[in-house]
């Protein structure tokens, strides 16, 4: 990789995590409103891998030259301390009151969903690489 990409374009690189993250947003309301005709227990798992991926862009957005598997490695720590926060009455408390809260927080832990996140880290990792390296200048 060469020092153009690292000198960075954070406008352009913000640009993308945006959209990103809105087609993220976008893929994860129609999944979770059987839009696309994913089976049930696909859907369930496909929003928990989404939910990681959504925030490895929002990472981008926030530090747009941060690296990669960083950025994946923080989504993916974010949404395991998340999954973890259930296991207290917390959670559960707010998601009842507030639908943002449930969005964002969940309800109950559910020890399947950690190997979802980390899916979804890979996922966005993968992305987020060969995208970067399919900008770099040569």
């Amino acid at each position: 990789m060469n020092d153009t990409w690292r000198s960075g374009e954070p406008l352009r690189t913000r640009l993308l995590a945006a959209g990103a993250a809105a087609l993220t947003v976008a893929v994860a309301l129609g999944v979770r409103a059987g839009a696309t005709g994913v089976p049930g227990a696909v859907e369930k798992y496909a929003g928990d891998a989404l939910y990681t991926v959504l925030l490895h862009t929002l990472v981008v957005l926030a530090a747009p030259r941060v690296k990669p598997l960083v950025a994946a490695g923080v989504a993916l720590a974010t949404s395991w301390a998340v999954e973890f926060s259930q296991l207290s009455p917390v959670p559960g408390e707010l998601s009842a009151r507030s639908t943002l809260a449930r969005l964002i927080l969940g309800s109950t832990f559910n020890a399947p969903d950690l190997f979802w996140y980390l899916v979804g880290a890979l996922v966005a990792w993968l992305a987020h690489t060969s995208l970067r390296d399919g900008l770099t200048p040569r």
